[in-house]
């Protein structure tokens, strides 16, 4: 271990602020350049205020990227058990919630932001912030960094933890990737992922607010290719809700590449579509003196009906349900349980939760986190072509790949 070694961290978010630790705690002295006014400025954001820190049910499944096998080796070298052991020692009591979240105890984000602040201020790490890093160079001896402002840094080592693009409102610029590709490596397409996607027709606006618990598929060559099932919520735009969120990734990822992508929605998907078909045959002809539109109330949320009737070519709704053909009613089964809509893109960066893509995995050790090109520079967090799903999993590769870059940078 050398003691004098200086590492300097690019970015005072989840990942560089773990880094940091994890070097200080191995003897190194440690400078965060953060080109924000504060340090964990995006933390206070995740979770609705809460901070869902990470997931007990935490699986190299749950992760996305060119080749998601790559966060395999650094998730088990700093696992949940680690992360909720680590943050228990900053005095983070935790608990766990729905589908394997883990929460603090206190239920504010704010609580993982001042145990991380009280941390790094007692290991005496050289905080910096209002720098923005313009450029990373390689000499003889280590590293130089320009600030914009003309400052320089020199260094050992540099672990460069500045983010994606995701939540510009939190300084998320995606100015780390030039840093990486000026160093030499290679940066994937980027886009949005957890975000809300946007759908094609004028329908939206007459349906904007109502919400139902359903199940949604992205679709690519009449093969599903995405599902989730859950809270969903219609916008002006299209579609909102964590189902929608956690497939919006493989939307993104087919627009990308110029393919086309729809989206099925069942609005009922508690029961198989025979059983629906019996519910709303017995209701016209039990009701049968009934409008056709009111017939349907009491079954599916009162704002969607006319909508759904129009989508099923039913244009008299006040007819007696008597009325209705087999054919139509098969239309309205159809809609309730295979809704189509054709995916004009999703929400851009200020909504995005993550970026999808950065820093090709393929040029780093995903033992240590080192770049396989620029000896001594050292990757973390999302700045590299790794993303999770909803529910903690992208604070948990933050926290692990950003405890093992600062280790081995320590080292």
């Amino acid at each position: 271990m050398n003691k004098s070694r200086h590492v300097l961290v690019v970015g005072g978010g989840a990942a560089g602020m773990t880094a940091a630790v994890s070097a200080k705690r191995l003897g190194a002295d440690v400078t965060i350049l953060e080109k924000n006014p504060r340090v964990g400025k995006k933390i206070l954001a995740t979770g609705n205020g809460r901070c869902n820190y990470t997931n007990i049910n935490t699986d190299i499944n749950y992760y996305h990227g060119n080749n998601p096998k790559f966060a395999y080796s650094v998730l088990s070298n700093f696992t949940v058990e680690d992360t909720i052991r680590f943050f228990e020692k900053l005095g983070i009591q935790h608990k766990v919630e729905d589908l394997g979240k883990v929460f603090p105890m206190s239920d504010q984000a704010s609580s993982i932001l001042d145990v991380f602040l009280y941390e790094l201020n007692e290991l005496g790490v050289n905080t910096i912030c209002d720098s923005f890093v313009k450029d990373i160079a390689r000499e003889k001896n280590g590293f130089a960094i320009k600030l914009e402002n003309g400052k320089e840094y020199r260094g050992d080592r540099v672990i460069i933890a500045a983010g994606g693009k995701a939540l510009p409102s939190s300084g998320s610029d995606g100015s780390g990737y030039d840093l990486a590709k000026k160093l030499g490596h290679s940066v994937t397409d980027i886009f949005p992922a957890l975000v809300q996607i946007m759908l094609e027709g004028s329908l939206f606006r007459r349906i904007e607010g109502v919400k139902f618990v359903g199940a949604a598929e992205i679709i690519h060559n009449n093969n599903s290719v995405a599902k989730d099932k859950g809270d969903i919520l219609f916008a002006n735009y299209g579609v909102s809700g964590p189902p929608i969120l956690q497939i919006s990734r493989k939307a993104g990822e087919l627009l990308n590449e110029g393919k086309e992508a729809y989206l099925k929605i069942t609005i009922i998907d508690m029961m198989p579509k025979e059983e629906l078909r019996r519910i709303i045959k017995k209701r016209f002809q039990t009701g049968s003196k009934k409008p056709v539109d009111f017939s349907l109330v009491g079954l599916i949320n009162k704002r969607l009906i006319p909508v759904v009737l129009k989508e099923a070519g039913i244009n008299e709704h006040k007819r007696p349900s008597a009325g209705l053909s087999a054919r139509e009613q098969e239309k309205i089964i159809d809609i309730l349980t295979d809704w189509r809509f054709r995916i004009r893109g999703t929400k851009g960066w200020t909504s995005a939760q993550v970026t999808a893509g950065g820093v090709d995995t393929g040029e780093i050790d995903q033992s240590t986190m080192e770049s396989k090109l620029v000896k001594g520079l050292y990757y973390a967090g999302e700045i590299m072509d790794i993303d999770g799903q909803c529910g903690g999993f992208n604070l948990q590769w933050a926290w692990s790949s950003g405890f093992i870059a600062g280790r081995n940078a320590a080292l």
